[in-house]
């Protein structure tokens, strides 16, 4: 029991984490419009593909877990 507790709170604290981050990126007008994000509009159809910013979220996200959940 005491694992699930713990994998509970840990999901409770990823999912705060998540949704601050959505109420706060319309104040950081960089996140998803780094060069090297792919905007493709033919029409009125926009295609919208973040690769730089996913990869910089990624890096970011494996220092984090490195740094708090080595063992």
């Amino acid at each position: 029991m005491r694992d699930a507790g713990r994998l509970l709170i840990v999901l409770g604290i990823i999912a705060v984490v998540v949704g601050g981050v959505l109420v706060l990126a319309d104040r950081l007008p960089w996140i998803g419009r780094l060069p090297g994000d792919i905007v493709v509009r033919r029409g009125p159809v926009t295609f919208y593909f973040p690769v730089v910013t996913a990869l910089i979220v990624s890096i970011v996200l494996t220092v984090l877990m490195n740094l708090f959940w080595r063992r």
